[in-house]
């Protein structure tokens, strides 16, 4: 089967990925997207530079956010918001704060690892706090891989790469980990609506991992205005697909899919369009024509 000829999530070094903006269009170019969006987490600084980028090598680009938020159980759900306008004061603003707040988060996370006997280098930080970029726990753990200090301890316990670490120490349940406090789901639809974008759920099963988890959150989320769900996904199944497809078409829900492209040697997501319809049809709607 040939592979998607769209791909609706990606991110730069505005957020977590490797490659400027630019470079992300050229590569998706060269993987064959025709329809790429850029989604940065918390963050659209890089999407003005994509647009050139994409025009430039014949593609099209979705105006794109992915934000992070809250949801019961759940402390760091993302919401995809496609063809937001990506210049509109207040949702700059409301960004703004998310990464802010994962600055702060990302400062108390560091505290705890250097108390567990981590060092953490904080110069590649630092010149992302100055940058105005995001900072995730893929930029602190890679600030744990880095200094030369951990190198024996990191390599004795199987945790020396961002992949493995975070896993390890930087998820809930984990000792270096602090969970965000807010935007909630709710906040974070209402925020996407309001730049103008619709606001699809992205990867419900690489964040929740029961069937009956996903969908009572779904039926949650469409009360709340959602409008689509991240169907086709590099770790979903068929089963899950499946199931994701049969419930968005009961509810009136988008389709989408993506291979979140992260980088070139990103373990897990270095590739575009790598991931399956399993014969599905999706549903773009109106995010084909952003």
């Amino acid at each position: 089967m040939d592979a998607p000829w769209f791909d609706l999530q990606s991110h730069s070094v505005y957020s977590d990925g490797a490659l400027a903006p630019s470079d992300v269009a050229r590569h998706a170019a060269a993987a064959g997207v025709q329809l790429l969006a850029l989604t940065d987490h918390d963050s659209v600084e890089g999407v003005d530079e994509a647009l050139v980028a994409a025009a430039e090598a014949g593609i099209a680009l979705v105006r794109a956010a992915e934000l992070s938020a809250v949801h019961d159980v759940s402390e760091d759900l993302h919401v995809l918001g496609y063809g937001v306008d990506h210049h509109d004061p207040a949702f700059a603003e409301r960004t703004a704060g998310a990464r802010a707040e994962r600055v702060t988060r990302a400062t108390a996370m560091g505290a705890r690892l250097r108390a567990l006997g981590f060092e953490v280098d904080e110069r590649p930080l630092e010149q992302r706090r100055l940058a105005g970029k995001a900072i995730g726990r893929p930029h602190l753990a890679a600030a744990v891989i880095a200094h030369a200090a951990n190198g024996e301890r990191l390599r004795s316990e199987g945790v020396d790469r961002v992949e493995t670490f975070i896993p390890a120490y930087l998820i809930p349940g984990r000792p270096g980990y602090l969970p965000r406090t807010h935007p909630s789901v709710e906040e974070a639809i209402g925020w996407i609506h309001d730049a103008g974008g619709v606001a699809v759920w992205a990867h419900p099963f690489w964040d929740l991992h029961s069937d009956d988890e996903v969908l009572e959150a779904i039926d949650a989320f469409r009360a709340w205005g959602l409008d689509g769900v991240e169907c086709f996904y590099p770790t979903h199944t068929a089963a899950q697909a499946g199931l994701l497809v049969s419930r968005c078409e009961l509810l009136g829900l988008l389709r989408t899919g993506s291979a979140d492209f992260h980088g070139p040697d990103h373990g897990l997501f270095s590739r575009f369009r790598a991931f399956e319809l399993y014969g599905y049809e999706p549903d773009l709607g109106p995010i084909a024509d952003s």
